[in-house]
């Protein structure tokens, strides 16, 4: 029965993660040069081992058109690795109809993070300043198509930091620090896309409820920026127990959705994590059990917290959890959630939210639950099983990360029919290849009870991430 109601979970979360078109077309593409457009920025990274922060100021990016040449951001600070292979918004902005061919980005003040997992008795953080060539830098990337900005259309463009590929590693692709800091030469894949297009979709936008109006909610998100989203009846999907009619302050909220042309997002699904004012999130480096195999203490690297906790952000953190029960699964809860997730499910390199109580200084944990996230690795050529065509299947990563710890660098893929694969044809075209080339999944990184407990990583979306185009 166990096994029957894993496999029904998965299948569903694949759908869930995976939602959107495959489509691969670009932006709106008529070709009128009069007027404005909206345009949404997104931003993503391509993650390196070790490596949980990689912040840098974005001084200014700007478009270069046939007639125009508007920035779009500016004076923005993002940390790329905390997006861990998700997609956030950066910025919306109304611009010139027009053609754009590139863009130009000026950069400064990079400071990395990094664990150190064999460190004793837990896991230690280092926290650097990156060295730039120059101070600002300026990076200009070509689109691999030009973007087309019509009148009163939407536009989007999408941003990844490459972040494998900016700081200086060697052979084993370590980090390489010298006079305590790190050669830092920024490397950005950056392409037109539309809202709807798998890559234009904004899968991981978190934050506090501020009001509920209708059919509609507004929610304070990263950047100091206030988003209205958009519920529709009978189409976005809210984790259990949960409507548009009983969501109410205080709430801690995720979204997925695709951005209109207003500005608003229309969300495909809306999920309130929990309604506690206290909470830390980020990546399990250490589970201590007891002989009974239930987790008592976790330590953590802690990525974002509540207001109350703001101290804690970039910190390693060690919690007694021995008292907590309630545990979910992103967009699922209940018993089903709690079957698959749980305190003899807590493995190194999973993404999670631990909410609870902060009093007197002191963090009490009432809830955790487990978050999507990406894995990066190198695809291994043979490693592919098909198990139902087309792709419910697996397939292997090379992988020096968390998410490769317990693995001794090798993580497991588990995709299914309903995973969405981009700029690759499924499972099929794996098979065919015979090269290691680069892959970056999406979903949810668990204890496989059909294969005895091994760690895995049940995708539901695989892309073959673009090559430098700067």
């Amino acid at each position: 029965m166990k096994r029957a109601l894993f496999f029904v979970l998965i299948v569903a979360v694949a759908a869930m993660v995976g939602c959107g078109s495959n489509s691969t077309s670009n932006s709106n593409q008529n070709t009128s040069q009069t007027g404005s457009g909206s345009l949404f920025v997104t931003g993503e990274d391509a993650p390196l081992s070790s490596v949980v922060g990689f912040q840098l100021t974005l001084n200014s990016v700007t478009l270069n058109g046939q007639s125009h040449n508007p920035q779009v951001v500016s004076d923005t600070t993002v940390d790329f690795a905390r997006l861990i292979g998700l997609r956030s918004p950066l910025a919306f902005n109304s611009v010139p109809a027009d053609t754009y061919s590139s863009v130009t980005i000026i950069v400064s003040s990079p400071v990395i993070s990094y664990i150190d997992m064999a460190a004793q008795p837990t896991p230690t953080l280092s926290t650097i300043n990156g060295t730039l060539p120059q101070t600002p830098y300026t990076v200009q990337v070509e689109l691999p198509t030009p973007m087309v900005v019509s009148s009163n259309g939407l536009a989007g463009l999408k941003m990844e930091m490459d972040i494998r590929d900016s700081l200086a590693t060697d052979g084993n692709g370590n980090l390489v620090v010298t006079n305590n800091t790190v050669a830092v030469t920024p490397v950005f894949h950056i392409k037109a896309t539309k809202a709807s297009d798998p890559d234009g979709q904004i899968t991981d936008l978190e934050g506090g409820l501020v009001s509920v109006s209708g059919d509609s909610f507004v929610l304070q998100g990263p950047y100091g920026r206030q988003f209205t989203v958009d519920v529709v009846p009978g189409t976005t999907q809210f984790n259990s127990g949960w409507s548009i009619n009983n969501l109410a302050a205080p709430a801690f909220v995720s979204v997925e959705g695709t951005f209109q042309a207003d500005g608003t997002l229309s969300a495909t699904g809306v999920e309130v994590i929990t309604t506690a004012h206290s909470f830390v999130s980020g990546r399990i480096l250490q589970v201590v059990s007891n002989s009974s195999g239930d987790a008592q203490q976790i330590t953590m690297w802690v990525g974002e917290t509540g207001a109350d906790m703001v101290n804690d952000v970039d910190t390693i953190q060690t919690i007694d959890i021995s008292a907590v029960t309630q545990y979910e699964i992103c967009f699922f809860d209940g018993a089903l959630a709690e079957l698959l997730f749980n305190d003899q499910s807590m493995i190194v390199g999973q993404r999670i939210f631990v909410g609870g109580s902060y009093v007197s200084g002191v963090f009490t944990p009432q809830m955790i639950s487990l978050r999507r996230q990406g894995v990066y690795g190198l695809f291994n050529p043979g490693s592919v099983t098909v198990t139902n065509a087309p792709n419910q299947g697996s397939f292997t990563l090379s992988n020096n990360g968390l998410a490769g710890y317990l693995t001794d660098g090798t993580v497991t893929v588990d995709t299914f029919n309903a995973t969405v694969f981009y700029n690759l044809n499924g499972l099929g075209q794996l098979q065919s290849t015979n090269t290691p080339i680069p892959i970056i999944a999406r979903g949810l990184f668990l204890k496989d009870p059909l294969n005895n407990g091994a760690p895995t990583f049940f995708a539901g979306f695989v892309s073959d991430p673009p090559q430098p185009t700067n």
